[in-house]
């Protein structure tokens, strides 16, 4: 079990920390720092190689989800409110990245590759506010599973 929590909660770590950084930190200052050609080679870059470490997260922490919750604990009707609600957001938070990396990611790339930069830059803008919205639903779901059980 502990093995599991631990690739679980290492797992949301990489996510929500990298919308972190992604979001509040690298988003502004490629912002004031960057031409927008080059802003979106950047970002084209940097989602490249995040999201495939999205990917990988997103598959660990639904396997060692559902593992603890059907394994250890037997089943949905055995854990506490928090539990459900984590696991609402979550899908939730993995609906909306699925839509960004299928529709609005897959835009980008091909403005990128065909440097239609006002185009890059309409999808650069859907992409930050999935990725703002997932942001805040990653926080309050660290929160409540941090706390969760004590409420």
């Amino acid at each position: 079990m502990s093995i599991m929590l631990a690739l679980h909660v290492l797992a949301v770590i990489v996510w929500v920390g990298g919308m972190f950084f992604a979001h509040q930190v690298l988003r502004p200052v490629a912002a004031v720092e960057l031409d927008p050609p080059e802003r979106q080679i950047v970002w084209n870059g940097v989602f490249r190689r995040f999201f495939a470490w999205v990917w990988a997260a997103v598959i660990l922490i639904l396997v060692t989800g559902y593992w603890l919750i059907f394994a250890v604990y037997g089943g949905m009707a055995n854990v506490g409110l928090y539990v459900h609600l984590m696991n609402g957001i979550g899908l939730l938070m993995i609906a909306l990245f699925a839509f960004l990396f299928f529709v609005p990611y897959r835009g980008f790339r091909q403005a990128v590759a065909e440097r239609r930069w006002p185009d890059g830059k309409r999808h650069l803008d859907r992409i930050r506010t999935i990725v703002g919205t997932n942001l805040v639903l990653g926080l309050i779901t660290a929160a409540i599973g941090s706390g969760g059980r004590l409420f």
